[in-house]
């Protein structure tokens, strides 16, 4: 049983990583890096298209330095805004702007075709229902305190 679940455990990274490096190749030459749509695009999951930059840490794949100078770099591109948190002035907020929102769209929607050809043409609509069942249950089965939920 051990055995099994180690092996599991390899197949789904290897998978994401052999992956990974295909989509990052979506990426090259493109307007936005694979870790600015990952910002954008999960900026894009807060209904007011804000949250705080400790949110995002808690949802992309960079640490938290990482991800602050990211956002430095997308403010002085105008893909974002950093915005001073009015109910705690230590806190900075990071708001998509009008250009990071359509850069968004514009990769999103290659992006997504790119994820289609990937995945949907190896796995079954059932496999993949099953696929995001599984991913979601292993999910949420991270203890609150570690829960990286969208860097997977």
């Amino acid at each position: 049983m051990t055995r099994l679940a180690v092996d599991a455990w390899e197949a789904l990274l290897r998978a994401q990583i052999t992956l990974i490096k295909e989509f990052a190749e979506d990426f090259r030459g493109e307007s936005v890096t694979m870790p600015e749509y990952d910002v954008l695009y999960t900026l894009t999951g807060f209904p007011t298209g804000r949250a705080r930059l400790g949110e995002l840490a808690e949802t992309v794949r960079l640490s938290q330095p990482g991800l602050s100078r990211l956002v430095d770099r997308m403010e002085l591109e105008g893909l974002v805004s950093r915005l001073r948190d009015p109910l705690d002035g230590r806190g900075t907020i990071v708001a998509l702007t009008d250009a990071g929102r359509e850069a968004q769209r514009e990769t999103g929607r290659r992006h997504a075709r790119s994820i289609v050809a990937r995945v949907g043409s190896v796995l079954t609509p059932t496999e993949q229902a099953e696929l995001k069942r599984l991913c979601t249950k292993l999910r949420l089965t991270v203890p609150a305190e570690v829960d990286v939920s969208a860097r997977v």
